[in-house]
């Protein structure tokens, strides 16, 4: 890390050179994807599983079977390849991931030499060298230098805790938080960190095509804090409006966090071993170079956890349930289905009318229509509501013209509309969190298929006893509201 410093400039080294990018269905991988795709760059993908990946690519984007284990499949892949992205490793191995990731970057290297590659850019992980580091962390380090010793430039970014909407740490942050008002924290979670945005990681690494690059770089990289899991833990709770409370204990071992972490959050336990081990060393960012050699400025921790929790939002207000999710009809998991924080309950019905006609009695809904089943039970709901300081059931539905966005229904209120196909409400009850509720009508062979969704968002502990306390009352409302609309439309 001793080469002169670089800066980046607008002209574009390797514009129009085909781009081999491993990783893709990663969750780093996916997002880098998309933005190389945007900027137009020619690029091939490799996968164990094309079939996985070709329908999240653009048209023009080469889809190739292969494994960085299998040299032959991997040459393959290589052949006219200028950059090659690495983004792949082990963590989730149930064998030795260490052993798998030095045949990996072995078999990687050696072939993007014999190939001509002129660059490797490499994802790794920010670790003090001088330290005993963690079998993760050291992997990743170890990794690099295989990488470099193929002979072809490797520009190797290490990077700490990654914040986006989707993200490994993020989600395990998110479910502690959300699950547990009161947590036990073992000592890793005071462990000094420097995160970074997903969408600033990313950024360095499509800005790794733009240097030139005549040795092989290591750059650390990190966002604008240096914080700890418990200080990123009272940042969420403070965006999402929570209280969280924090007890120290002095010792709890790797394995039995990671099995605590396994009945939380979304976490398993293997890779919750394995990731606590590697927080409790300390990842920062000892050399600042990258940000005189890259014109990118780092976003701190509030505003990175601000933008995963409203790039979630904006994926799921374009979301499609009926591509998303079973036509089987109701789906049998008890409470729904999981959606990042959400809780989701989608059920169909098909109705052989046209879906003019099921539309219509969607669009008609609330006010004096009603709900179309147990409509003394939504009057009940309302009251309760209007008895804590809530809209309640009062305000009906415009009964003059037809709905727009915008308009209340009861204690709804239009979000969404696409005449003649859906109509979405968001919920201005008083709740602990959020709620929407979605109609959706599509033609089939035989008439159409309605499709009913109540998505809620809890906040909290209170939010997920709301949710599974009131369900069996959900799961009656819900069945006959559909029905009521089905029957309603055959009539």
């Amino acid at each position: 890390m001793t080469a002169p410093s670089m800066r980046s400039r607008p002209q574009q080294y390797h514009k129009g050179s085909l781009i081999l990018l491993t990783g893709a269905t990663g969750y780093v991988g996916g997002r880098l994807l998309k933005q190389l795709e945007q900027a137009g760059h020619h690029l091939r993908c490799i996968a164990r599983r094309p079939e996985y990946l070709i329908s999240k690519t653009d048209s023009k984007t080469e889809v190739v079977q292969g494994d960085v284990l299998d040299r032959a499949s991997l040459s393959e892949a290589m052949r006219g390849v200028k950059i090659a992205y690495y983004l792949v490793h082990s963590m989730g191995s149930k064998t030795s991931f260490e052993i798998t990731d030095r045949l990996a970057a072995k078999n990687f290297g050696e072939i993007a030499k014999a190939n001509g590659v002129e660059r490797i850019i490499y994802l790794g992980g920010l670790g003090n060298q001088d330290e005993l580091l963690s079998p993760h962390l050291k992997s990743r380090q170890e990794v690099g230098q295989i990488l470099r010793e193929s002979g072809v430039p490797v520009l190797e970014f290490r990077a700490s805790i990654v914040i986006g909407s989707g993200s490994l740490s993020f989600e395990m942050i998110r479910a502690l938080v959300e699950r547990l008002p009161i947590m036990i924290t073992p000592r890793w979670v005071s462990s000094p960190a420097q995160p970074i945005a997903i969408k600033d990681l990313t950024a360095y690494l499509l800005d790794g095509l733009n240097v030139a690059l005549p040795a092989s770089r290591i750059f650390e990289i990190g966002g604008a804090d240096q914080v700890s899991y418990a200080d990123i833990m009272r940042a969420y709770a403070s965006l999402r409006g929570l209280r969280i409370r924090m007890l120290p204990v002095p010792v709890l071992s790797p394995l039995v966090s990671s099995l605590w972490l396994g009945l939380i959050t979304p976490l398993y336990a293997r890779i919750g071993r394995k990731l606590i081990e590697s927080i409790v060393h300390s990842t920062l960012v000892r050399d600042n170079s990258a940000l005189q050699a890259f014109d990118i400025i780092p976003i701190g921790v509030n505003e990175a956890l601000r933008e995963a929790v409203a790039y979630e939002d904006q994926n799921f207000a374009m979301t499609r349930w009926s591509d998303s999710l079973s036509s089987a009809g109701a789906l049998p998991t008890w409470g729904g289905v999981r959606f990042g924080t959400r809780l989701v309950d989608s059920r169909t019905v098909d109705v052989a009318v046209a879906p003019e006609k099921i539309y219509q009695s969607i669009i008609s809904i609330g006010g004096g229509t009603g709900w179309y089943a147990y409509d003394w039970l939504w009057q009940i709901r309302g009251f309760l509501d209007m008895l804590i300081g809530g809209v309640g059931m009062r305000r009906g539905r415009p009964q003059l013209r037809a709905l727009e966005v915008g308009d209340a229904v009861d204690f709804w209120r239009v979000e969404t509309i696409e005449p003649g196909r859906r109509l979405r409400f968001i919920a201005e009850m008083k709740l602990p969190g959020r709620a929407w509720l979605e109609f959706e009508v599509t033609a089939n062979g035989k008439g159409s298929t309605l499709r009913q969704t109540a998505v809620f968002d809890p906040l909290g502990l209170a939010g997920q006893l709301y949710w599974y306390g009131i369900y069996p009352i959900h799961q009656l409302v819900f069945k006959g509201m559909i029905n009521g609309i089905a029957s309603k439309s055959l009539a």
